[in-house]
């Protein structure tokens, strides 16, 4: 008898293990500071033909939202599930400090039987990779100096311009752009590229969620100079609202002091047009040099013949601004900040190189990749499954996606914003007496570049009372 059970066991477990590599696998990409000026969204100024290949096989989304644009609190609120809200994860410390007990996504898929492996940027802090991966993380390391900076001449101006100057308030942070003649693995993204190959070969016969966050576009606009040559100056476009919103509250706008800390940048006023094409065509070598790093990591999944049991997602954590409305980098609630790109392919999905106008965040992530891989959904999220989506891209979805982002020295002041299927409304609340400080409107039918705050016209008293009560009912009122 226990010679049967045991060749019974001998004979079942190749197929229990071969049953269990079958579950879908993750591959989750992150791109840092990416606004969607990529050719599938119709950028054709920008060349990203590897991830407009992805967006071929898979669903491209058209208007996903962050949950606040900003780094930190972006990626802690997907990777949550929570808002931003709970437990203030809009101050941005680590996900931990703010939400000791979560079940991370990672964790979760740990949890039922697969192995979470990252790579590069998926969380801000480095305390939030201490548990709920099956490893360490994977940080480049390489020959540059501080933010990633090449050659001899970069290290003398970054230390010459303030990195030992004790009154400056961002020291160290060098030039803002560079293109040496050098290969792709000189830059952190060329080296997560190679260590995300290398995991695919030893992770290939087992389930896996591989996280791969690569760091560009994020400043400083450095790349190979292969991927600068791919662009001209004097082709570049700038934007054509150079100026702030008529009628925008103060608490709307930004300096843009991330850049302006940065050698050779305008401490003050407004960006000199060549400079601005100079930046512009560095952020746009940088989307290039990402996109062929994707271009790797997808070959070898594709020869590994991986790709039909993996789900893949790109998404990007807030969107950019390259001068619009005056202004540059993140941090505020403009469409411009809180649009970001997304891509999701998906074994036995019938809309393969389709596109949706679904209203979705970031968010609806965790979710999402539970119900394509099989595994429940945590009763604490606060997102919604697109699974649906990924078959009928035009279904009724949600009314409304939602973003926020504080203001003030103590972040005491809150911008709830919501972006509807023709509107994006906000409220600047004090959080202390709950009182609105003020108010925007942006009729995206009329004005897409939200140019024009029409929140006080007469005419629009109707929609801004519709719009408040949706906002106060919050994101679960929205959902279809």
């Amino acid at each position: 008898m226990n010679k049967f059970y045991l060749s019974l066991f001998a004979f079942l477990l190749p197929l229990m293990i071969w049953v269990e590599a079958k579950k879908p696998n993750v591959l989750f990409i992150a791109v840092d500071d990416l606004r969607p000026e990529l050719g599938c969204y119709g950028q054709k100024q920008v060349q990203s033909p590897n991830i407009d290949r992805l967006a071929k096989r898979g669903l491209l989304f058209e208007r996903t939202y962050c949950q606040q644009a900003i780094c930190m609190a972006s990626r802690a609120s997907l990777m949550s599930g929570y808002r931003p809200d709970k437990g203030q994860m809009y101050l941005n410390g680590p996900l931990f400090s703010h939400v000791p007990d979560v079940l991370t996504l990672n964790q979760h898929f740990i949890n039922n039987g697969y192995e979470a492996v990252a790579l590069g940027k998926i969380y801000h802090h480095k305390s939030d990779y201490e548990k709920g991966w099956s490893q360490a993380v994977f940080q480049p390391e390489g020959q540059w100096t501080g933010r990633g900076y090449l050659g001899d001449a970069s290290i003398r101006i970054v230390q010459a311009y303030d990195l030992k100057n004790p009154k400056a308030k961002r020291r160290g942070m060098g030039p803002a752009f560079e293109g040496p003649d050098v290969p792709d693995i000189a830059y952190p993204d060329g080296l997560i590229a190679d260590h995300a190959i290398k995991e695919l070969n030893r992770l290939k016969d087992k389930p896996f969620f591989l996280a791969i966050g690569f760091m560009k576009p994020h400043l400083p606009f450095n790349a190979p100079k292969k991927y600068w040559d791919l662009y001209s100056e004097k082709q570049i476009k700038l934007v054509d609202n150079p100026f702030a919103p008529q009628g925008v509250p103060k608490r709307a706008r930004t300096n843009w002091g991330e850049l302006r800390g940065y050698h050779g940048m305008p401490r003050k006023g407004s960006m000199p047009d060549d400079l601005a094409r100079k930046l512009i065509r560095g952020y746009y070598a940088c989307i290039s040099h990402v996109d062929a790093m994707i271009g790797n990591v997808l070959n070898e999944l594709d020869r590994l013949e991986l790709t039909g049991n993996t789900v893949v997602v790109l998404w990007g954590d807030h969107g950019w601004k390259l001068g619009d409305h005056g202004m540059w980098c993140k941090h505020t609630n403009f469409d411009r900040d809180a649009h970001v790109p997304m891509i999701i392919s998906a074994p036995g999905m019938k809309a393969r190189g389709q596109t949706t106008d679904a209203l979705t965040e970031l968010v609806d992530i965790y979710p999402t990749l539970c119900e394509l891989c099989g595994l429940d959904q945590p009763k604490h999220l606060e997102g919604s499954s697109m699974a649906p989506l990924l078959n009928n891209p035009n279904r009724p979805w949600k009314k409304a996606a939602f973003s926020q982002f504080a203001r003030g020295e103590l972040r005491d002041v809150m911008g709830y914003s919501m972006r509807t299927d023709r509107y994006r409304y906000t409220e600047w609340h004090d959080l202390k007496s709950g009182a609105v400080e003020a108010r925007e409107l942006y009729d995206h039918q009329k004005d897409p570049q939200e140019n024009i705050n029409v929140f006080e016209k007469p005419e629009n008293k109707k929609v801004v009372a519709a719009l408040a009560k949706m906002l106060s009912e919050g994101y679960q009122s929205a959902k279809q």
